[in-house]
């Protein structure tokens, strides 16, 4: 599945690109996507018709677009959905977000510009009615948009060719309408908006590491306070979300610690330089779009990430290590495989039983 990473690099382009346009039409395709929507396909459209999008949030690897009416659309991209947008101009200025690691850094430091390091090429089929497109949203158009009109069901009037598209092959992903709650510390719900709100079927997801809003101590004290596998546990989103296989896999080897050390036994430093690790790497990820495999995780325009070159030990098992040379072993932890490195990354003795 799609990690902060990724699905930051969609949260960017649907704020430069949706965010203060309404929806003048939605098209459901194929209603399984929104198998989570209280009153079904119907209900969906009723309650998306005329509302405008205010912003793109996203808290780890959940995201979501406030609505005007207090409401929000809450997408899942599951193992293959993708979010994108066509016939739409984005708003002017530079990108709400150019440089997400800017929360890696140092006061006072100037983050690089990678920007150039980003593909040139989209990967999505830019047909009028792509291959596994489920739902259509059609937009309000604006100045600069492209002056042709979005097929499908004979396009929406007034639409001005600008539409949302929900394209999912393997059908995991969906969306849903849902009600915002308050947050439980009174800060912002997440990355995008400065409202101390988060749907409320998501109250249950915990801040992510470029969330200058998170207590890392505390996520230190709970990993602590477990006995369990430090792998689940950074792959735990109520403790701390956003991390999946791949950025556990680069976290643990980068912070040299084997997945299956218990969490308990690990020192505050050693489990602040995991969190520190994990975070970097995903804000190289971010600053390049994220990891793609098969040109399934792609941004809002469908331009693929390019940190899939950059990485160290995931889907590499077997290869040498970038530092040392051994041969990489896979495992399973948890029901996840985990790769790493036999002599950078000690694996812990298995625990004696009692006589």
């Amino acid at each position: 599945m799609p990690e902060l990473p990724e699905v930051e690099a969609v949260r960017v382009g649907l704020a430069r690109h949706v965010v203060g346009r309404t929806v003048t039409a939605v098209e459901v395709f194929d209603p399984r996507p929104l198998r989570r929507q209280e009153g079904g396909a119907e209900a969906f459209v009723r309650g998306l018709t005329g509302r405008t999008l205010t912003a793109a949030v996203r808290r780890g690897k959940l995201m979501w677009l406030p609505l005007d009416d207090g409401a929000a659309l809450r997408a899942h991209l599951g193992m293959s959905g993708q979010l994108l947008v066509r016939g739409t101009a984005p708003l002017d200025g530079p990108d709400p977000d150019p440089n997400p690691s800017r929360y890696l850094l140092e006061p006072g430091q100037t983050p690089a510009d990678l920007t150039a390091t980003r593909a040139t090429s989209l990967v999505r089929d830019l047909s009028a009615r792509p291959r596994h497109l489920r739902v259509r949203l059609h937009l309000s158009g604006r100045e600069g948009d492209p002056q042709h009109q979005a097929a499908g069901a004979g396009g929406a009037p007034g639409s001005g060719g600008a539409a949302l598209d929900l394209v999912d092959q393997r059908m995991f992903g969906g969306l849903h309408l849902t009600r915002l709650v308050p947050t439980a510390d009174g800060g912002p719900g997440g990355l995008g908006s400065e409202q101390p709100l988060l749907p409320e079927d998501a109250t249950h997801i915990a801040r992510d590491l470029l969330d200058p809003h998170l207590d890392r101590a505390a996520v230190v004290a709970r990993v602590r306070a477990s006995s369990r596998a430090v792998k689940t546990l950074l792959m735990d989103q109520s403790i701390v979300s956003g991390v999946g296989n791949i950025y556990a896999d680069e976290g643990l080897w980068a912070a040299r610690i084997h997945g299956l050390r218990p969490g308990n036994a690990l020192g505050p430093r050693v489990l602040a330089r995991l969190l520190d690790a994990t975070a970097g790497i995903m804000g190289r990820a971010l600053a390049v779009g994220g990891t793609s495999f098969d040109a399934l995780y792609v941004d809002a325009e469908g331009a693929a990430g390019f940190f899939a070159r950059s990485l160290a030990v995931y889907g590499r098992q077997g290869e040498v290590c970038r530092r040392c040379g051994t041969p990489l072993r896979t495992e399973t932890i948890g029901g996840r495989s985990h790769t790493s490195c036999p002599r950078c990354q000690t694996r812990p003795r298995p625990r004696r039983l009692p006589h």
